[in-house]
């Protein structure tokens, strides 16, 4: 299977270390101690806590691996792009039909905030926009039909 590149910010790719690193310790251990402290409480066919536990570790488990994945594939992004839109950029838009004024912020998928304006280079209007430039149109698919922007400035 290929991996594709996460795209990252260099503080986000730090705070997702901090995350594996806290899991890998703190939380591997907490959950170990409450599997020892439900195992203590007889017949684990039917003890909930167990299962509550045995579940946690599963979730626990599954966050250390894609967190590892992400970091294995982490593309640390600058905030260079010479007036090309590619990841990091900060894009002013103009909508077409109504002409309201729009600014978003190009991530990779783990960065994603739609209501601070932080929208995936994988989402339709992200990836319309990589690789255009200010005064270019981009135009995508919504699930109110087609959309037209103007970009009128690119950070």
């Amino acid at each position: 299977m290929i991996q594709e590149s996460e795209y990252l910010t260099k503080e986000k790719f730090e705070e997702l270390q901090k995350e594996l690193e806290s899991l890998k310790t703190n939380k591997r251990k907490e959950v170990a101690e409450s599997l020892e402290y439900a195992k203590g409480l007889g017949d684990l066919s039917e003890n909930a806590e167990y299962h509550e536990a045995r579940e946690m570790q599963a979730n626990v488990e599954d966050r250390i691996a894609k967190l590892e994945s992400i970091l294995q594939s982490a593309v640390i992004v600058s905030e260079k792009h010479g007036g090309i839109v590619g990841v990091g950029s900060i894009v002013a838009l103009q909508k077409e039909k109504d002409q309201s004024k729009q600014t978003f912020t190009l991530v990779g998928s783990e960065e994603v905030d739609v209501p601070q304006g932080k929208i995936s280079i994988h989402s339709p209007l992200g990836s319309a926009l990589i690789g255009k430039r200010k005064g270019e149109r981009v135009e995508f698919k919504s699930p109110s039909g087609l959309v037209g922007y103007h970009i009128t400035e690119v950070k």
